[in-house]
């Protein structure tokens, strides 16, 4: 009786008998089996890894993209720290809008600036946040998600435009993190900030 071709490749050497045959031909067919889903296990692995590579942003690289470069981080202005970890969150102080000169953003959103200063402001702010976050984190890849921003904006009492201030941090985190960067929020106003700034805001984040 004439033997299977594949028992012959893969038993080099072998002399093969009715006996033998018989006594692998069910391994064999077993293999031949097995060999469809093993293949397309080992093809899923490999789209999903090529999917996840592709999905992998570089937020540094992002920040030079949109044109930010981040200045060091200011300093505490009293008693407290930049920011706190609690497992697996970053809490962040109360940011206010520091330019790299060390000037601030000062005035009321809405006599002394318009709503279009205030969002600049406010992404001026933002923009000090991500600084403290790539000190504290090293590397701004370890953001898993920007949680919750907490947004005050120094106004008169009849001003009603918080949340178009408060965008401008918003904004730029989405920008930056895209699906990540979106966030829970609450913009409020009040009567003065610290400085007499025309923002003031906090942000908590969930760490890789």
């Amino acid at each position: 009786m004439r033997l299977d071709a594949d028992i012959i490749t893969q038993y080099p050497g072998q002399i093969f008998d009715m006996n033998t045959y018989k006594c692998i031909q069910p391994h064999l067919a077993k293999q031949q089996r097995l060999m469809p889903a093993l293949l397309s296990v080992f093809l899923l692995s490999m789209l999903l890894a090529c999917s996840c590579a592709a999905q992998k942003v570089d937020y540094d690289k992002k920040l030079k993209e949109l044109g930010i470069q981040l200045s060091e981080p200011s300093k505490p202005v009293a008693n407290y720290v930049k920011a706190v970890r609690v497992g697996n969150l970053l809490f962040l102080s109360g940011h206010g809008p520091t330019h790299p000169d060390g000037s601030m953003t000062k005035g009321k959103v809405g006599t002394d600036l318009t709503i279009e200063q205030g969002y600049a402001a406010a992404k001026l702010t933002a923009e000090g946040m991500l600084a403290t976050l790539k000190m504290e984190l090293g590397d701004l890849n370890r953001v898993k998600r920007i949680v919750k921003v907490n947004g005050w904006v120094n106004c008169p009492p009849d001003f009603g435009d918080h949340p178009k201030v408060i965008n401008g941090c918003s904004d730029l985190m989405v920008a930056v993190f895209g699906e990540r960067g979106k966030h829970a929020r609450a913009a409020m106003g009040v009567g003065s900030l610290p400085f007499n700034t025309s923002v003031e805001i906090e942000m908590i984040v969930e760490m890789e």
